[in-house]
């Protein structure tokens, strides 16, 4: 596949992140029992920087959980012919917190909705919240993301590719198409 456009360069993300996270704090008046569940693998990194930028504004550090919804797809097959199983690392209550789940890009719902089943058990949360840093629409599933860096109109036959520095060694967003 080749480049066919970048959309958002470390600036851009950086800006996009200012904002989700000010919205964050400005939906949930403050952060008291706010947590942010990073979906690996690059919604933790977003999660990680979005929680530092809380933490810049308002002075609290946000709890971050990193959250592995592998066993919890309802694609599996499709995904490998041998899915390997991981399970969540943390078991953190999250019973009567609003926990903001933390993912690079929303396409069709799917990994949402196993984010959602892998919250729900680990506790009744309050409230849960989305926050993406790209929605490229598609939804199979009526998924709506409450927090949305960027929305990015694609073709099906597209595909969206976010680098973070912490995964990838570079802060970018780009289109890719088939050559």
């Amino acid at each position: 596949m080749k480049t066919k456009a970048i959309i958002l360069d470390d600036k851009a993300i950086q800006r996009a992140i200012t904002r989700i996270a000010h919205e964050i704090i400005e939906r949930n008046k403050g952060v008291k029992d706010v947590i942010l569940a990073g979906i690996k693998t690059r919604g933790v990194p977003f999660a990680e920087r979005l929680a530092r930028k809380i933490e810049s504004i308002e002075g609290v550090k946000v709890p971050v959980i990193v959250l592995d919804i592998t066993f919890y797809r309802d694609d599996l097959t499709k995904v490998s012919n041998e899915p390997r199983i991981n399970t969540n690392d943390v078991q953190y209550n999250v019973k009567d917190k609003i926990v903001v789940l933390a993912d690079d890009v929303i396409f069709t719902g799917r990994t949402v909705r196993a984010a959602l089943d892998a919250i729900m058990d680990m506790g009744r949360a309050s409230k849960v919240q989305l926050a993406v840093l790209i929605d490229r629409g598609h939804r199979e599933l009526p998924i709506r993301p409450d927090f949305v860096g960027k929305n990015v109109p694609t073709s099906k036959k597209e595909l969206v590719s976010v680098k973070f520095i912490e995964t990838d060694g570079i802060d970018q967003v780009e289109i890719l198409a088939k050559e």
